[in-house]
């Protein structure tokens, strides 16, 4: 297969017929799905499953998460002509991945939804699949880590982030996308011991034991730095990503529901990312894209090349060649 397919392939969300490989039609046409992956509900010799949930009734400012997972996927039309640059591996072409749709939930039963996105999640480890997940606001990382935390027990957790998400809060009912991390540590599905926080810009009065690389020292460490910190940090634990947009800074990022000044360089984000390669990465998610705030369609691209990053990281350790 070549660019020059173009001229036959189309639709392949539904028409492919080989879950490996790399795609050729049109960026700019066809049926949409995340880096032309096959639409699937059948898991069966999946080793990744890309799922979306359009879910932001968490927020505390400003709306329209719920339209992130599609406008990623749009955005990542872009990206599976080639293998991702600096890897040295084809992750698309070595791992059988669909895109696994989103899931499904009733707008109206807020209350209901975290156990609903649990079992959605459930459903895919349970297929012996890994996750990785287009958000919605970051709320929905703590069904999802419920979910593997079942699985794997309490996880290593890199959160990339302007907020540390530590909100003080012992109701585990309330749905505030502000208060998730907190949970997690309480309810102990995270090991905050072997857990980091980067890109950190906003005050915090409890960490609750995770390590912090906040936004002044991602700047003065550099990439390399950092990664080799997160890796210290992280060990071999299993792992888990989790990646709000606004970590970026808003010149990168400005589609967003809570941005901050001061955040991370898209450069450094894919560096960082790429120098963590060999951690045990589980599953991990990319959250709070908000594309009517951003008129470009920058943050909808960051957010397509992170979730790619994620993919790479999930195959490094999975490869099937040298």
């Amino acid at each position: 297969m070549a660019l020059e397919d173009a001229k036959n392939e189309v639709d392949g969300a539904f028409t492919r017929k080989d879950r490996r490989g790399l795609s050729f039609e049109n960026a700019f046409g066809g049926a949409v799905s995340f880096l032309r992956r096959q639409y699937s509900k059948d898991l069966t010799g999946v080793d990744l499953a890309v799922t979306g949930v359009p879910f932001d009734q968490a927020v505390t400012h400003r709306p329209g998460a719920r339209f992130g997972p599609r406008a990623i996927r749009e955005a990542s039309c872009l990206q599976p002509y080639d293998p991702p640059y600096g890897w040295g591996f084809d992750p698309l072409s070595e791992l059988s991945i669909v895109d696994y749709g989103d899931v499904a939930f009733d707008y109206a039963d807020v209350a209901g939804f975290p156990g609903v996105l649990e079992a959605h999640i459930a459903g895919i480890l349970a297929a012996g699949a890994g996750t990785v997940t287009l958000g919605g606001d970051h709320f929905i990382t703590l069904p999802i880590l419920r979910a593997h935390a079942a699985v794997h027990g309490p996880l290593s957790v890199v959160q990339f982030d302007a907020h540390s998400d530590l909100w003080a809060d012992d109701d585990m009912a309330r749905i505030d996308h502000g208060t998730f991390m907190y949970k997690a540590v309480k309810l102990g599905l995270v090991d905050p011991a072997r857990s980091v926080q980067i890109g950190i810009r906003t005050e915090c009065d409890d960490y609750l034991g995770m390590h912090v690389i906040d936004a002044p020292a991602v700047h003065a460490l550099g990439p390399a730095g950092v990664a080799a910190r997160v890796k210290e940090i992280v060990g071999e634990a299993k792992t888990y990503v989790t990646f709000d947009i606004d970590g970026l800074d808003p010149a990168f990022a400005p589609g967003t529901g809570t941005p901050v000044w001061g955040g991370l360089a898209s450069w450094q984000a894919a560096g960082i990312l790429r120098g963590m390669a060999g951690i045990d990465l589980v599953g991990g998610d990319v959250v709070e894209v908000a594309p009517s705030y951003d008129t470009t369609g920058a943050t909808a691209v960051a957010a397509a090349h992170v979730a790619m990053e994620l993919i790479c990281l999930y195959g490094w350790t999975r490869r099937r060649g040298p």
